[in-house]
């Protein structure tokens, strides 16, 4: 495993070229490309906005407002660790031609779907970044200089479940359906549209149980809260997890992938 695993370093030529490939494919065909990465996260603020300011205006605390913006610095990071689960759970499958092929390193496939997504969620920051000014959020420089650990800890955490998705999904085809609602679940399982002080006592132990509880947290206090950073001991304890199942992820990748071009 951990021979397979050092090649990774020469597949970053490959890597960038899927990536882009990717990019583009998304939005081929469209009028407006690659300008949908700003237009989708700025709709989506407008419509918390309308919804928790309008609609439900009082179903949140004093503190968490402006409420659209507090969401939407869970929801940004979410989109791309969803939509990263999402599209990697078939990746192989769709991928099948590339597989079959004897000299191409199937791990890639999750990689890119992965990477794909991460600049997505970099494209929206943008947007985010032009909320807070409006808001006249404080973001303390100092603590900003934890969002690249941040951010790091979760492409690893998302690489390690992506490999392991997509090696299952290629034997249990129905994984990729159950895997929408498992997400759905873990969603409202995370504070992202509620922080952690609104839940019961008892249930905050459980919460505190689901890593991404702890990354949302993460960025709600660099992005959002005022005040020092509370979360680093959480944090670097999920980043030592993180790295326990991208391990995981990649071994069970590992020992499936001779029978990749078998069942896609």
């Amino acid at each position: 495993m951990f021979a397979n695993l050092a090649k990774l370093g020469r597949y970053r030529a490959l890597i960038q070229t899927l990536v882009v490939r990717d990019l583009k494919a998304r939005y081929r065909g469209s009028v407006l490309g690659f300008f949908w990465s700003f237009f989708n996260p700025a709709l989506l603020l407008f419509i918390y906005t309308f919804v928790f300011t309008k609609v439900l205006p009082s179903s949140h605390p004093p503190d968490m407002e402006p409420f659209a913006l507090f969401m939407f610095c869970g929801i940004l990071p979410w989109t791309w660790f969803s939509s990263s689960l999402l599209e990697s759970s078939n990746t192989l499958i769709a991928g099948g031609n590339l597989i079959k092929k004897v000299l191409f390193p199937a791990e890639v496939l999750p990689i890119v779907t992965v990477l794909a997504n991460m600049v997505h969620f970099f494209l929206g920051l943008p947007i985010l970044a032009a909320f807070v000014i409006y808001y006249q959020r404080p973001v303390d420089p100092i603590e900003l200089l934890w969002f690249p650990v941040i951010v790091l800890v979760q492409l690893i955490l998302t690489t390690g479940l992506a490999m392991f998705l997509s090696a299952l999904t290629v034997h249990f085809r129905d994984l990729k359906d159950l895997l929408g609602n498992i997400l759905t679940l873990w969603f409202f399982a995370t504070p992202i549209i509620y922080s952690i002080e609104m839940a019961p006592a008892d249930m905050r132990w459980w919460l505190n149980l689901n890593p991404m509880t702890h990354l949302m947290r993460s960025y709600q206090e660099v992005l959002f809260f005022e005040g020092p950073l509370g979360h680093q001991k959480w944090l670097a304890a999920l980043g030592v997890i993180s790295v326990v199942v991208f391990l995981a992820g990649y071994f069970v990748f590992d020992r499936l992938r001779d029978s990749f071009a078998e069942e896609v």
